[in-house]
């Protein structure tokens, strides 16, 4: 009996085996039959479009661009219905730490490894040109929302990049130009040490010469300075008129607070920000800030639609308000989304591109523009001067218009950039 019952388990367990790797194996039949008909009906992968929004989620620029941004894609690819060319859009975010091999590292791995097709924002204008340099390799898509160098559309330019919101030949133009005639006739610049701040000091000096002024001298800082005294009093003992402020972010608002601590501008020096949005308005507070001149693409009080999405954007991003870099990551997307819809796919970042240039663009939040030859994307610009406290009617009410720079003259001619794509 026990010989027997051992036989029988034994017998028992082969066929427990026999029946486990004969059904194993017609599964695996089954499923290769599947996809085997699904690759010959065209659909082997679902494709989908994967985005990317590319920027500093925790340092200096955080607030300048960050989680922001992601937001502001996220509200793109609902308002545009979730799919484009029938094809689910996905979204992914990476921090790049203001370090341009990181920002480099992390976009090859989305590129080579990930799926993505495109990369969006890019703050910190020595990670956008690397970050430029592989989508042309690659043939994939970037937009740029918040790197400012013009180098991007100048000798830098490439057919696979678009620079959407801002850059530092408009931020002089718009500032530089409005201050200098109005009588800020001489200039110091106390400027981050970086592409960007190169790239400032460099536009802006042109702009303020044209326009009748000079510059008495200029100081460049590493980015992230949180003493920036000895800079200002650089500044102050210049003498210029005009102390020229060439960074963002954190930089920049630790620039004013310290300025005002001094004393800078009662005394009668002017203190220009070539680059501040709201967010740093908020940080600095209106009895800090008031005064201070600035230029941005975009702000949230400027009409109904403006204001539609600042109120939908507050709603998901914890009672914060966008500024002009939000503001691009989301016309931007938008854009890119029709020009894939135009094209049919997302592969040919090259043929996206020339898409995006093709189609005029024309958004809730920028208006009527369109994407150059050179990839610059052209909307208004506008001047504004921060108000009071005593001037301010609630929260975010910050700005004071003075003065919109349409969109044929806010930014670089075309022909003055030495672009190579430009003929």
């Amino acid at each position: 009996m026990t010989k027997k019952t051992e036989r029988s388990g034994k017998t028992e367990r082969s066929g427990k085996t026999e029946r486990s790797g004969t059904l194993k194996s017609a599964l695996a039949s089954t499923a290769l039959a599947a996809l085997v008909c699904a690759a010959f009906a065209g659909g082997a992968v679902a494709e989908s479009v994967k985005v990317g929004v590319l920027n500093d989620q925790a340092g200096v620029q955080a607030d300048f661009a960050g989680a922001g941004s992601v937001v502001a894609a996220k509200m793109a690819i609902a308002d545009f219905g979730g799919k484009v060319a029938g094809m689910p859009i996905e979204l992914v975010a990476a921090d790049h730490q203001n370090k341009a091999d990181i920002g480099v590292n992390v976009t090859r791995q989305w590129f080579d490894t990930d799926g993505v097709d495109a990369v969006l924002d890019v703050p910190n204008s020595a990670v956008a040109l690397g970050v430029s340099g592989i989508a042309r390799q690659k043939n994939k898509v970037v937009i740029i929302s918040g790197g400012g160098t013009s180098d991007l559309t100048g000798k830098d330019c490439s057919p696979n990049t678009v620079h959407w919101t801002y850059d530092t030949w408009a931020q002089a133009n718009t500032v530089g130009t409005a201050v200098t005639k109005a009588g800020g006739n001489t200039w110091y610049f106390i400027s981050v040490d970086y592409a960007f701040g190169h790239a400032l000091e460099r536009d802006a000096g042109e702009a303020i010469k044209a326009a009748g002024g000079k510059i008495l001298g200029t100081v460049r800082h590493p980015l992230g300075t949180s003493d920036l005294s000895s800079f200002l009093l650089q500044g102050q003992a210049s003498g210029a008129k005009v102390i020229g402020l060439g960074s963002a972010g954190a930089d920049t608002i630790n620039a004013v607070k310290q300025a005002s601590e001094f004393g800078i501008v009662k005394a009668g020096q002017k203190l220009v920000a070539m680059l501040m949005v709201l967010n740093d308005i908020s940080a600095l507070g209106l009895e800090t800030a008031q005064g201070l001149f600035l230029s941005e693409a975009f702000y949230w009080d400027l009409n109904d639609q403006t204001r539609s999405f600042a109120k939908r954007f507050a709603e998901a991003n914890g009672g914060r308000y966008p500024n002009m870099v939000h503001a691009g990551v989301y016309a931007g997307l938008l854009h890119y989304l029709k020009a894939v819809e135009k094209v049919g796919s997302a592969k040919d970042g090259a043929k996206v591109v020339e898409a995006m240039k093709a189609i005029p663009t024309d958004d809730p939040l920028f208006g009527k523009g369109a994407v150059r030859p050179d990839g610059r994307a052209i909307h208004d610009m506008h001047l504004f001067e921060v108000k009071s406290p005593a001037e301010s009617k609630g929260p975010y009410d910050f700005y004071k218009l003075i003065a919109t720079v349409p969109a044929d003259k806010a930014f670089r001619p075309l022909a003055a950039g030495n672009c190579p794509l430009v003929k």
